[in-house]
């Protein structure tokens, strides 16, 4: 009999039109390198008194589906979780290369189906109605680039066979922290020992009373980005800027040399005025975590721009 191997495993996404509906063709073969998401049912102890010691059968608790999935962040396939996290983006280019921009700010949320697959049981899970609930990744200096996905699914739904037909497979051209690059006010920022980036939907389970026990949807709230940079003591710039409690704008960005982009521009963040330590004989270091918010002039926190060989998404 065969076992399950993660080396094996498959992962496909597709947009619903219905919430909590899976399409029936559309779906795209998406790298990943782990996912913790499922769904699971509790069971509720028995409270009743006059049967003896032993406890009577437990009952059944509501489903709850969600999890994670951590991806690569490349040219191609992240562009999937950015229309995830912000909505559809509006394309230009006649011809390829096309400019994706994604704006924050959306009201609603595109949903989607997600399927993962291991063939050797075979188990095929599809899990729909998934919305986007958080996106973080860092950037240094070396490493594995990927990002964390964080999804609110409805349910899940488990066959023998796929449900995703043939899903169509993309380019992998994958960033690396090498293509990495910051900029602050739209100058270079140096001294920079490493950064986190997280984008937050932070959304509200709909949890009425099904007879499934599932959601009715997950609605998005108040956004959130947030991050942290670390920085080795060599001015005051952003201490300074701390101080005096000004935005400024930032931009994360990697670039290949084929010319394929992703450029998150965060356009006011502020600063908190940090701690400066000496822990020893090596170099200063200053940890600022930062929050961002609306900015007045662009009339949203942030845009990223993703620029690629895909035609739409």
């Amino acid at each position: 009999m065969a076992r399950a191997q993660g080396a094996r495993a498959q992962m496909a996404l597709a947009f619903e039109t219905v919430y909590g509906t899976p399409p029936a063709s559309g779906f795209t073969k998406m790298p990943f390198a782990s996912t913790t998401l499922g769904a699971e049912q509790p069971l509720l102890n028995s409270e009743l008194l006059g049967y003896g010691r032993d406890p009577l059968a437990p009952i059944k608790d509501a489903v709850t589906a969600d999890g994670d999935v951590v991806v690569p962040l490349d040219a191609e396939a992240f562009g999937f979780w950015l229309k995830a996290a912000f909505g559809a983006p509006t394309t230009t280019g006649a011809e390829a290369p096309y400019s994706h921009e994604f704006q924050s700010g959306s009201w609603t949320l595109p949903s989607m189906s997600i399927e993962t697959g291991m063939p050797e049981v075979p188990r095929y899970a599809m899990y729909s109605g998934c919305v986007l609930d958080q996106i973080t990744w860092q950037m240094q200096r070396s490493g594995l680039l990927t990002a964390t996905a964080r999804l609110v699914a409805q349910g899940e739904t488990v066959g023998t066979t796929t449900s995703a037909g043939t899903p169509a497979a993309l380019e992998l051209k994958r960033f690396g922290h090498f293509n990495g690059a910051i900029t602050r006010n739209g100058s270079a920022l140096g001294n920079v020992v490493s950064a986190e980036i997280t984008y937050a939907n932070n959304l509200d389970r709909i949890e009425t009373i099904r007879s499934d026990g599932r959601i009715d949807g997950a609605d998005p709230s108040i956004a959130s980005l947030t991050g942290r940079i670390e920085v080795r003591f060599a001015d005051q710039t952003l201490v300074t800027q701390a101080i005096d409690g000004d935005p400024c704008e930032m931009e994360f960005a990697y670039v290949l040399p084929s010319g394929e982009s992703l450029r998150l521009t965060v356009h006011a963040v502020y600063l908190p005025r940090p701690r400066i330590e000496i822990s020893g004989p090596q170099g200063v270091q200053a940890t600022f975590d930062w929050q961002a918010a609306r900015d007045s002039v662009a009339g949203r926190m942030c845009t990223a721009t993703l620029v690629n060989d895909v035609e739409t998404y």
